[in-house]
């Protein structure tokens, strides 16, 4: 079944060429499209394209529909060209010529534009929850080992001092930022295309204001070419969103595989997280971290990848874009995994709290020695010739603890801060509100 079908047949390989991937992505998108027109025919009816009776009994078989989703029986069938197609065909098997009457002021165009808008919202709402949980574990890791000395290091070099608390801090503020900017792909996001048909709107005196509210969007894309237009658009603000995080993780990654090398010796993993070699019996390696990396890193190239599909096409729709779903919807899953599996390992590190015993790290206290110096009262040029000096020398021999105490240093990380600013950013994320939308539009009466 093809809903543009005029009886014209279709050279075999050319449709399967054209179809390609559809179907497999289409299946992510079957529950947003149930909940589409869902909201579609409430306002059909409300315009007096639809009976009351007809929206009564095209609600409850769309409900069905639904159910059949959530329970993964829902299938594409063959022949069958996409998830529009599928609706409409079960509706039209069960209730005949009234199924018909679903796509009446729409087209595949917006329909596909409403479902991946609903579910980038469902799968934003669920990331937001995952990035709480990881923010989470590194606030309550750099509390439990805020007093545990590490280096810090500049160009790989020993530097100065650093702590676990503020190691495990850094990157859930780093979070809380992440944080920020997918609320405002989330916000972008979620605005509604619907109605926009073709690109061009549509004769029938549509309430598109009415299908705003009842798929729980803040606002409309109220130009219908812009609607169109946000096709690849708004994928690709998501991406970057989605990209700027993978960049957080995959840099904690990368630390993580060299605190667990025995060089460093900073953190260590469970041995049941670890995995060996087939020819070197001592081996323990830390793959979690390092597929981390690779899938993160993967993940930064998404917004490039679907800009390119877009930098040359003019306004209005092109199938190109149908190509943009196919790297698109399978990452909104993989940087979930990305979250989970962080979440779950970094809970379960070790840390060694001996870093500092090893002499290596003595010179990491120059500059605590050369403010030390400037505090009783020595300029501080003079100072750090001073210590310079011992070090050369081989007499440097300092006092090894740090004393600081201003905003996000080792001894006051304004963890509390931290948490506040994480939660306003949260707070961007409404999913009690998306909850009832899809509670009212499956439970309401007609």
């Amino acid at each position: 079944m093809k809903l543009w079908d005029k009886g014209l047949p279709v050279n075999e390989i050319i449709e399967a060429f054209t179809v390609g991937r559809d179907r497999e992505m289409d299946l992510y998108l079957a529950g947003s499209d149930v909940l589409g027109t869902l909201a579609h025919i409430t306002m059909l009816e409300s315009i007096g394209l639809l009976q009351k009776e007809e929206l009564s009994a095209l609600r409850q078989a769309l409900v069905e529909i639904y159910s059949q989703v959530r329970t993964r029986n829902f299938v594409i069938e063959p022949g069958v060209e996409d998830v529009h197609s599928q609706v409409e065909l079960m509706l039209t098997q069960k209730l005949g010529d009234m199924g018909k009457k679903v796509h009446s002021g729409r087209s595949r165009n917006d329909q596909a534009l409403v479902d991946i808008r609903l579910y980038t919202r469902d799968s934003l709402l669920e990331i937001s929850l995952d990035i709480k949980s990881l923010f989470t574990v590194l606030q309550n890791q750099s509390e439990t080992y805020k007093e545990v000395l590490l280096p810090g290091y500049t160009h790989l070099q020993v530097a100065m001092p650093s702590s676990f608390g503020l190691w495990f801090g850094a990157y859930a503020e780093a979070l809380a930022d992440d944080l920020q900017l997918l609320a405002s792909a989330y916000k972008i996001n979620n605005q509604n295309p619907l109605g926009s048909a073709a690109g061009y709107g549509s004769s029938f005196p549509l309430n598109r204001t009415l299908t705003t509210q009842l798929l729980g969007f803040d606002d409309l894309n109220y130009n219908v070419v812009y609607a169109q237009m946000g096709r690849g658009k708004v994928e690709r603000i998501v991406a970057f969103a989605l990209a700027n995080m993978a960049s957080t993780i995959s840099r904690m990654a990368g630390d993580l595989c060299l605190f667990t090398s025995q060089n460093f010796g900073f953190i260590l993993l469970p041995d049941e997280f670890t995995t060996g070699s087939s020819i070197m019996p001592h081996k323990k390696n830390p793959d979690v971290f390092e597929l981390i990396r690779a899938r993160c890193n993967k993940l930064q190239s998404l917004p490039f990848e679907i800009g390119s599909i877009l930098g040359n096409l003019p306004s209005g729709y092109f199938r190109d874009m149908q190509i943009i779903k196919e790297s698109f919807l399978p990452a909104l899953i993989e940087i979930q995994t990305i979250l989970q599996i962080s979440a779950f390992a970094l809970g379960k590190v070790t840390v060694n709290t001996h870093i500092l015993d090893d002499p290596k790290y003595t010179h990491l206290f120059s500059v605590e020695e050369v403010n030390r110096l400037v505090l009783s009262g020595t300029p501080f040029r003079d100072a750090y010739k001073m210590i310079g000096k011992q070090v050369e020398d081989g007499n440097f021999k300092p006092e090894m603890f740090v004393h600081h105490i201003h905003e996000g240093s080792i001894g006051n990380l304004c963890t509390d801060k931290i948490a506040e600013k994480f939660e306003r950013n949260y707070s961007d994320f409404d999913k009690a509100k998306v909850d009832r939308t899809k509670a009212d539009l499956l439970n309401e009466q007609g």
